[in-house]
C-alpha cells in the first residue's frame, strides 16, 4: 500500500470515540453494528445496499492481499473496497 492511499484513507476516516472504529478497520468473523454521524453520511451508493445507521453486520474475509473485504449485511454478502468503507463508522457488538 503506498502512502498516498494510506494518507487519502486516513482523511476520510470517521472521528474515533470510545467505541467507534472505521468499518475497513475491523477483522474478519467481527460483528458490528453501523453507527449515525452527521459530519460522516454514508455514501448514496452503499446507503441503496442497505448500509444504514443500527444496521447489524458482519465481515466475513479478505482478500490474500488485504482487499477488498467481503461483508454480510441484511442478509446477503458484498465484496468492498476498504477505501469504499473506511469513511464508515461500526461499533463492534457481541456475538
Amino acid at each position: 500500500m503506498s502512502p498516498e492511499t494510506t494518507a487519502a484513507q486516513a482523511a476520510h476516516r470517521p472521528p474515533k470515540g470510545p467505541a467507534c472504529r472505521s468499518l475497513s478497520d475491523l477483522d474478519p468473523g467481527v460483528r458490528a453494528r453501523l453507527c449515525h454521524h452527521s459530519e460522516h453520511p454514508v455514501p448514496t451508493r452503499l446507503r441503496d445496499l442497505g448500509f444504514v445507521p443500527d444496521t447489524t453486520l458482519m465481515v466475513l474475509r479478505q482478500a490474500p492481499l488485504g482487499d477488498p473485504l467481503e461483508v454480510e449485511i441484511r442478509g446477503y454478502r458484498v465484496c468492498l473496497r476498504r477505501a469504499d468503507i473506511a469513511a464508515l463508522c461500526v461499533v463492534p457488538v457481541a456475538q
